[in-house]
């Protein structure tokens, strides 16, 4: 039996994390292939129902990628996506979802060889985890 591959969705912010991304393949950085990038011009423009819309998708690990803090292209949007992110935790966690399953973290332009340490990291996290499993109580994924 084949090893468990899981399915990363990964929102990038334009500015930077894509940028990070882009330059992280540019560079020839190796990272897990599972992982599909959306990228989005802000990292405060993703909403909490994404998350859930991927989770339901058979998505099962999501990450929110964007400038550092102080270094927003549009001044406070990531400030605004960590306190919507928190508040997406939260919810997720109280329909069963490990929280594990989500990040939200901070890529520049210039770093496309932290880009693919995260996106390693996280995935082997998610590997753990195994597949999302909507109906599985006790699998770490939906309820």
């Amino acid at each position: 039996m084949a090893e468990f591959q899981p399915r990363i969705l990964a929102f990038c912010c334009n500015w930077c994390s894509y940028a990070g991304a882009d330059l992280c393949g540019v560079s020839r950085f190796q990272y897990p292939p599972n992982i599909r990038i959306i990228r989005v011009m802000c990292s405060g423009r993703v909403e909490p129902v994404f998350l859930l819309k991927a989770f339901k998708a058979g998505i099962d690990g999501v990450l929110v990628l964007g400038c550092h803090i102080g270094d927003c292209h549009y001044i406070s949007g990531n400030n605004s996506a960590q306190a919507v992110m928190e508040k997406a935790f939260a919810l997720c966690k109280a329909l069963g979802i490990d929280e594990k399953r989500m990040k939200l973290d901070w890529v520049s332009a210039s770093e496309g060889q932290r880009f693919a340490e995260m996106v390693t990291e996280f995935t082997e996290q998610v590997r753990k985890l195994g597949p999302i499993g909507f109906g599985k109580k006790t699998d770490g994924g939906c309820p």
